[in-house]
């Protein structure tokens, strides 16, 4: 007797079963087709498709990318209203969300430093307007606060907390000069970095300043689990990762000096490294719910790991300041 067909795939909450429109893609810094496979994997977090997603190396910049990718018209759907930079709230992630609010304003601040009261301030991919939302509480009263975001509906969340955030590209923006802006984790989604990096450029007074945070292929947490399941990946989403050299070698390809380079903690990458590994290994869902952004055991066991690797530059997080040369 013969084995009954397995169910189609289907989306877990539209039922659609179609596969993604992907398309082929080079390097964002040589132009290179040439890379090298160094990971498959599939989309973990929200099962958006049925595909199977491949992560290439260029030779000659270090650049990891997605190869092929998902072609424009499905941000929507690998983008889905459940993902978290939509409502990053208290409500969802509680005591992480406290955490957090914490460790990102002590960062933002930082990064102020030296910013007069009138600052003008740009948060490229600014989501929901977490971010705006910490330099409105922390920030000096006088510094004009601003965002972009591609995606209607975290542009929707953003204006309900009352922030000046627009639809659109950093290219779409033509209200600088701007003193600061910041692109938190931000880099890895746009299809093209170098555009980006450059559009944001030309908003920025002569001497102003860029700060990037993104992924780490540089990391020990990337060597262990870069395979498959490195949460850095976040299939399909992430289109463009780097190391401290290829992150280098864009800012100059951009037009900007690079300030300073530097890893930070953060202990996601690790937990859903853990967390996709056992949701493709078909765990309980308990156990695999158990490593999420909502998970204050893992998250505060992973961020004392990468403290340590930190120490030694070599955190999960890049962070780089970029100035406009004047």
């Amino acid at each position: 007797m013969s084995a009954a067909p397995a169910e189609p795939w289907r989306h877990p909450t539209t039922g659609d079963p179609r596969p993604l429109a992907l398309e082929p893609v080079a390097c964002c810094v040589c132009g290179g087709v040439d890379a090298e496979p160094v990971a498959v994997g599939e989309d973990f977090e929200y099962r958006t498709s049925p595909d199977s997603f491949v992560m290439v190396r260029c030779p000659r910049c270090d650049v990891v990318y997605l190869d092929p990718r998902p072609a424009m018209e499905e941000l929507p759907r690998i983008y889905p209203d459940t993902y978290h930079a939509f409502a990053f709230g208290a409500e969802g992630f509680g005591l992480v969300h406290t955490v957090r609010r914490r460790l990102e304003a002590r960062r933002l601040l930082r990064a102020c430093r030296g910013l007069g009261t009138d600052a003008r301030i740009l948060d490229v991919g600014c989501g929901d307007g977490f971010h705006l939302d910490l330099l409105r509480e922390y920030g000096r009263p006088g510094w004009h606060l601003a965002g972009v975001d591609l995606d209607e509906r975290a542009v929707a969340a953003a204006r309900e907390r009352g922030l000046d955030v627009r639809h659109g590209s950093v290219e779409d923006v033509t209200d600088g000069p701007y003193d600061l802006a910041f692109m938190i984790q931000t880099i890895e989604h746009v299809a093209d970095p170098a555009a980006v990096l450059a559009a944001t450029r030309a908003l920025l007074a002569p001497g102003g300043r860029l700060v990037v945070v993104t992924d780490n292929t540089g990391s020990p947490d990337f060597r262990i689990a870069g395979r498959r399941h490195w949460g850095g990946f976040h299939f399909p989403r992430h289109f463009t990762l780097f190391n401290a050299a290829s992150m280098r070698r864009l800012a100059d390809r951009s037009g900007f000096a690079v300030e300073r380079l530097e890893t930070i903690v953060s202990p996601v990458n690790w937990v859903y490294s853990i967390r996709n590994a056992l949701d493709d290994w078909r765990a309980p869902r308990r156990v695999v719910d158990a490593f999420s952004l909502a998970s204050p055991v893992p998250l505060a066991a992973f961020t004392l790991v990468d403290l340590l690797f930190t120490l030694v530059g070599r955190g999960a997080l890049l962070r780089v300041v970029l100035r406009r040369p004047a």
